[in-house]
């Protein structure tokens, strides 16, 4: 499953592009969904490997910017070699992968109906001791 569908990249970026990209005879006439889907994949996969070390996958909900994260590297990945390395489509891949890296690193957290997702069971976690110097132990010295 896809975090977006030709639906959404044609709905962000309009029809004539996404056939554009995907078509690959000369001249393009439609939209072809296998290289949209594989686009469309390629990008759920590089999402949940950054996803993976955090939240517990598949996510129950598909927050909406996981949507439009989805969609701008599906956009790069169907531009392919001819992406404009300094151009919007570009900026808009790099800006996407920052983001994923922040949920990775923890400084971004996914909410999903509201709420944060829970972590994956590898987390680390932290229990205190009973403490040694209690009043009941230091009778007598204060």
């Amino acid at each position: 499953m896809s975090y977006a569908t030709q639906q959404d990249l044609v709905d962000r970026f309009g029809a004539t592009e996404i056939m554009q990209r995907s078509d690959r005879r000369k001249p393009p006439t439609t939209i072809d969904p296998v290289v949209v889907d594989q686009a469309l994949h390629d990008a759920t996969a590089l999402i949940n490997g950054y996803l993976a070390s955090r939240y517990a996958l598949p996510l129950s909900a598909v927050p909406d910017i996981l949507v439009k994260i989805c969609a701008d590297i599906a956009r790069y990945n169907l531009w392919g070699e001819a992406v404009n390395k300094d151009g919007p489509i570009a900026t808009a891949y790099r800006d996407a992968r920052a983001w994923l890296q922040d949920v990775a690193n923890g400084k971004v957290a996914l909410e999903a109906d509201g709420k944060p997702s829970p972590a994956n069971a590898s987390g680390a976690r932290v229990q205190a001791s009973r403490p040694d110097m209690t009043r009941q132990n230091l009778k007598g010295f204060i």
